[in-house]
């Protein structure tokens, strides 16, 4: 049986079902069964594939939202081909939406059954394009296993009778996040297509590292990009000056490199990324600000940590209140850190390290079957919480847990703060300090270290204590673990984005540490996604 045969007889049932219900003859409801519009067996047989948009048209007796006479109709359309005119501007895939074919479609519709399929078929891309500018155009497990984000999509029924009821222009301008970062991306994308449309940033800066007092033609490249990027005013000067120093720290500074002034090899390569891939990474970063929007509010006060900047901060109003370095996990696929938000709830200080079971099974396990002694420094334990003695050796079985209990040494050093998950993925001190003067920080097994982990909680610890610094020290100078509650829960975002704005200076770039933003690029060039240039 043909769809449409389908949607007849379904549509058909239910007015012959109403008008049974209500004690009608039968004779009656036949014929108002025949009255039944060639517009509406059409939307009938249009949402047969779509359940949602189908609920929408079955509430609303299959009247039409956008195919009508009336000037309401108009508007909707009128915005509807504005909106998705936009796409482009958003780093959506414009070719999903296709203007061409709805203008020829509202052209070809003269008949009830061509204008009832066209009004589904408005309904369908307005609801894909909401979809996409409201929370991504990918679902973004299906394209890394460690992006754990589930962006919300609203209902198309929800979306529909928001258009019903509301102005549609506002309706249709209120879709896209409005958080100050999408705005600042938006411009920062703006930016990177004018670049392009002139033709880029210039040649690359070849060779080796340049100092202040040299001079040449790789001087002379050095200054022509950095003007180019916007560090340096106009010079003619062929000579690695203080003003050129002054550009080269500032670009350092945005990159996350260190700001010596001078070009050695790292600031060379971040120089030498094209505009083209610069534009990629603010792309990418919009699709991020999408998924990480669309599940509400990050909360009055919060915190982020930026993977790929190897940072932490603590935000209250969208304002930095504390910020320190962060180490991340390791690049090698098992250490990654995972993608995700959830809530703080409480710290632990003096804390005990419960050893997971990936590192018991990797690490650990391999040294005590050659030598029962090894790790000393870990308590393994029974599952009655005995510590077990390790004279009796051990084999592949190894039906226990490891322990190492509070002190100086303690891998998560003397504080570590949670938002239960089941990642088992946490904030903690360290005892190897030494790592926090790298510019590069992943070594962690996917945990976040913390540089400065104490005011970390004096920070969180003001919001309920009086004297928080004291608060935490006396419990800190007891020695025994002790569970410390946050009165108020505080939202954990774990973010990874390669480029990023600031309230104020210039986007900042990070390298893509895990390949994460070269995966999702390329799913959305698979997806329609193209790089505009020059279209703003």
């Amino acid at each position: 049986m043909g769809s449409g045969v389908r949607a007849r007889r379904w549509l058909n049932g239910i007015v012959v079902a109403t008008f049974l219900a209500g004690g009608v003859p039968a004779s009656m409801a036949q014929a108002q069964t025949g009255q039944v519009t060639a517009f509406r067996v059409a939307v009938a047989e249009s949402v047969a594939e779509h359940d949602e948009i189908a609920t929408f048209y079955r509430a609303r007796n299959f009247e039409p939202l956008w195919t009508g006479a009336g000037p309401e109709h108009l508007a909707r359309r009128e915005a509807l081909l504005e909106a998705i005119g936009t796409a482009r501007t958003h780093g959506l895939p414009a070719g999903r939406y296709d203007i061409p074919k709805l203008i020829a479609g509202m052209r070809a519709a003269r008949s009830d059954q061509a204008r009832g399929a066209l009004d589904v078929e408005l309904s369908r891309v307005f609801v894909q394009f909401a979809h996409d500018l409201e929370s991504g155009v990918l679902t973004p497990g299906r394209v890394l296993g460690d992006i754990k984000r589930e962006p919300v999509r609203r209902h198309a029924a929800e979306l529909l009778s928001a258009l019903e009821t509301g102005a549609p222009r506002a309706v249709l301008r209120g879709l896209a996040p409005r958080t100050q970062e999408y705005a600042r991306l938006m411009r920062a994308k703006m930016e990177l297509e004018r670049a392009l449309a002139r033709g880029g940033w210039g040649a690359e800066v070849g060779g080796g590292t340049l100092s202040p007092g040299d001079s040449g033609e790789r001087v002379v490249a050095l200054r022509n990009r950095l003007i180019a990027m916007g560090y340096l005013e106009r010079t003619a000067r062929a000579t690695y000056d203080d003003r050129v120093g002054t550009a080269v720290r500032l670009f350092q500074a945005d990159h996350g490199l260190e700001a010596d002034g001078v070009a050695g090899q790292s600031t060379l390569d971040a120089l030498n990324v094209s505009a083209e891939a610069r534009l990629q990474s603010v792309v990418v970063a919009m699709e991020r600000e999408r998924w990480l929007s669309s599940a509400g509010d990050m909360g009055a006060r919060h915190i982020k940590v930026n993977l790929t900047e190897f940072s932490a901060r603590i935000y209250d109003d969208e304002k930095v209140t504390f910020e320190t370095r962060a180490v991340i996990g390791a690049t090698s696929p098992d250490r990654r850190t995972p993608e995700f938000s959830d809530e703080m709830d409480h710290m632990v200080i003096n804390p005990s390290w419960y050893v997971p079971r990936s590192i018991i099974r990797n690490e650990y396990l391999p040294q005590l079957q050659r030598n029962p002694y090894a790790v000393s420094h870990l308590q393994i334990i029974d599952s009655r919480g005995r510590v077990v003695n390790r004279a009796r050796g051990f084999g592949s079985n190894f039906p226990y847990s490891m322990r190492q209990p509070p002190g100086p040494n303690n891998a998560l050093g003397k504080v570590k703060f949670m938002f239960p998950n089941k990642y088992n993925i946490y904030l903690h001190d360290t005892p190897a300090k030494h790592l926090f003067a790298h510019d590069v920080r992943a070594y962690s097994h996917g945990c976040i270290r913390l540089n400065e982990p104490f005011e970390f909680a004096y920070t969180l610890l003001a919001a309920q204590e009086a004297d928080p610094e004291g608060f935490f020290h006396a419990r800190l100078r007891t020695g025994a673990e002790a569970r410390v509650n946050l009165e108020t829960p505080v939202p954990v975002h774990l973010i990874y984005r390669t480029a990023y704005t600031q309230a104020k200076g210039n986007v900042q770039y990070r390298a893509d540490i895990y390949g994460r933003d070269g995966r999702i690029w390329a799913a959305l060039e698979d997806a329609g996604v193209v790089l505009g240039v020059g279209e703003s």
